[in-house]
């Protein structure tokens, strides 16, 4: 490691960040001026890595968790030779540029993940060290090991302060990650004052009691964080944290070490601050020398890489069947006719649809074996464990099911981390209600295309006696209202066959899959009828024998009440099941008018929860039965009964409408 070069280089580094910052008056420089020293070391000399190729698998995953500081990142994947030209730098938090105001994934050559809402991406940190223990534990033999990249994580006071952070810590010393590092920028600052303001905790024994190795180092010693480093990347038995005591804003004295340092504020300084730093006039300098040493790095990064691959060529020639599997996972190959797999339900049997979804996932998840399966410490409740897939743990890294315990919020992060690192599909399950507690996750998995897939059970007032802290009235509808998240609620059996396939199939976004407490009937077309309706997001479950007087839409244990009511007011009446409308609402509008004729004004919804999303569908002359307070404390069919979801409700609004 040539100290003097990179010396120059994070000076270099913190010149770039405050050219960007002050062409567009907004940013963060706080962070990449304070770590610049740790930036000049990991991409400099220290992280796995191939500017050549961002998606080499064996690649060290570097996570920015402190998003604000992008520029951080930014600026060495420039300099590292990403694919990322000066030209990019220049037009930081532009539109239509590759260096937004937080790292977005897919967005930017080298960006693992999309960090900004602080504390997540320490939770993406851990998702993808359990995914990589499990590709080891899958694909590693005695005599060829393709997986063994560490996850290095770079957060700040911000990100261990967010509860997020410390459920996903307190998950990783408990597995006993090694392979996971955590930085810990710790500038004594945030972002309003002092961080004394708000914290006087220990992190080292904090993180010590978690269970991990804790490190403390100067920030600003190269050779020491080094150390440091080197020896986190070669421990075992416990992942790592490193301190590393930095000045925030390090390069401006009017700000640094104060929270006004944090955000732009120092930009005004800017002239100054490049005399300071020996940088020239010209902005956006990088020197000749310091091109050339990272251009000469990247050359022995990529002959890394091309040793690898001889290894992995090996590989593949003495394991073809592994060889096979993982080269499906790549390609987002799945097996031919998923639903083939799943038998049909017997048509006479009631079945709650978590414990159909329990049923659908054993031949889905022996199909898939990319498929993970999780909950927070529910699985007898929620019904997802993958039979004969065994715990995840220590001593069995391929364990296919994760005990995550009471941590939602830390379970949607890390769930997120599998799906970022690209090789698992990861499932997780809680009660709806509890979404709320990861639905901040949600969002980022949504906004970033991840094919996450959660499984929400005991999904309204019919979950009964618990009362109204456990009948989540909103929550569908304000998961609903997520961009590029597909909410499935299946009326039976069959939609929830449907329904897991669906969420399977899905590459572009994650899905929600709503699932009943109490047992619910089959509709009474065919099962393929069901199963094929419920892939197109809507369907007509009860054609109507005369002409089209009105048209009763429903979604999940709702659609038994529909069809009861249709019985009595007769054979004009047709009745429509949408387990989901954002499925429904991407068919053509020839589909869509075929379900629901815009001829017909007369329509009534009915939906065990709030109301107002179902104006779509009803129109203004419609009707919608739903409920609009929170629930009681008693038996689910009473609970029903008394807040109006019935079919007699449904049978009075129609005969209103007359």
């Amino acid at each position: 490691m040539d100290i003097d070069l990179l010396k120059k280089a994070a000076n270099q580094a913190r010149g770039l960040a405050i050219d960007a910052v002050h062409a567009c008056s907004s940013g963060h420089l706080g962070l990449p001026l304070g770590c610049a020293e740790i930036g000049a070391v990991l991409f400099g000399y220290a992280l796995r890595h191939d500017p050549s190729d961002p998606g080499w698998l064996n690649r060290d995953r570097f996570v920015l968790s402190a998003g604000h500081g992008s520029m951080f990142l930014y600026g060495w994947l420039h300099l590292s030779g990403y694919a990322l030209p000066i030209e990019e730098i220049k037009a930081f938090r532009k539109m239509g540029s590759k260096t937004p105001g937080h790292p977005e994934f897919k967005e930017t050559p080298g960006v693992e993940c999309t960090t900004g809402p602080l504390g997540q991406g320490v939770g993406n940190a851990v998702g993808m060290a359990v995914a990589t223990k499990m590709a080891a534990a899958r694909f590693n033999t005695s005599e060829h090991t393709i997986f063994d990249h560490h996850v290095i994580c770079l957060a700040g006071d911000g990100c261990l302060q967010e509860g997020v952070a410390a459920e996903a810590s307190a998950f990783a010393g408990h597995f006993k990650l090694d392979n996971l590092i955590f930085i810990y920028d710790s500038n004594d600052v945030t972002l309003d004052a002092p961080a004394a303001a708000t914290q006087s905790e220990d992190t080292q024994k904090r993180y010590e009691a978690y269970g991990f190795d804790v490190q403390q180092v100067d920030g600003h010693d190269m050779p020491a964080f080094l150390a440091a480093f080197q020896k986190a990347k070669s421990a075992k038995g416990r992942p790592q944290l490193i301190i590393a005591k930095t000045e925030i804003a390090r390069g401006i004295p009017e700000v640094a070490g104060t929270a006004k340092g944090h955000g732009e504020g120092g930009a005004k300084f800017a002239e100054a601050a490049r005399r300071g730093l020996g940088l020239p006039v010209e902005l956006f300098h990088v020197s000749e020398d310091v091109r050339e040493y990272f251009a000469e790095h990247a050359k022995s990064l990529a002959k890394e890489h091309a040793e690898w691959n001889l290894k992995f060529e090996a590989w593949r020639f003495a394991n073809p069947g592994l060889a096979q599997e993982l080269q499906n996972i790549l390609s987002g190959r799945l097996p031919t006719g998923l639903l083939d797999h799943i038998p049909p339900f017997d048509p006479s049997v009631k079945v709650a649809t978590r414990k159909a979804g329990a049923d659908v996932l054993q031949p889905l998840a022996k199909a898939c074996p990319q498929l993970i399966s999780g909950s927070a410490d529910l699985h007898g409740s929620t019904l997802n464990m993958i039979a004969g897939g065994g715990d995840f743990t220590p001593e069995n890294l391929a364990g296919r099911n994760i005990r995550f315990g009471i941590r939602e919020h830390a379970m949607g992060a890390i769930l997120n981390g599998f799906a970022y690192h690209g090789i698992f599909r990861p499932s997780g399950a809680t009660f709806l209600v509890f979404s709320d507690y990861l639905r901040p996750s949600i969002r980022v998995a949504a906004l970033s295309h991840l094919p996450v897939i959660y499984i929400f059970t005991h999904d309204s007032v019919g979950v009964g006696e618990d009362g109204p802290t456990h009948q989540p009235v909103e929550t569908v509808s304000a998961l609903r209202l997520i961009p590029n998240l597909d909410v499935i609620r299946p009326a039976d059996p069959e939609e929830t066959a449907a329904a897991f396939v669906s969420a399977l199939e899905r590459t572009s976004g994650p899905t929600a899959l709503i699932l009943t407490r109490q047992a619910v009937p089959n509709l009474p077309l065919s099962a393929e009828q069901r199963r094929q309706g419920a892939l197109r997001g809507g369907y007509v479950v009860k054609e109507e024998s005369t002409p089209l007087e009105c048209i009763v839409i429903a979604s999940g244990s709702e659609v038994q009440h529909a069809l009861a009511a249709a019985e009595t007011l007769g054979s004009g009446v047709r009745v429509v099941s949408l387990p989901s409308f954002e499925i429904f609402d991407r068919q053509s509008a020839d589909y869509r008018e075929q379900v629901l004729p815009s001829s017909c004004k007369k329509r009534v919804a009915i939906e065990a929860g709030v109301t107002s999303l179902w104006c779509k569908y009803v129109g203004t002359q419609g009707r919608i039965i739903g409920i609009e307070r929170f629930g009681l404390s008693a038996p689910g069919g009473e609970v029903m009964k008394a807040l109006g979801i019935t079919a007699d409700a449904v049978v009075a609004a129609v005969r209103e409408l007359a």
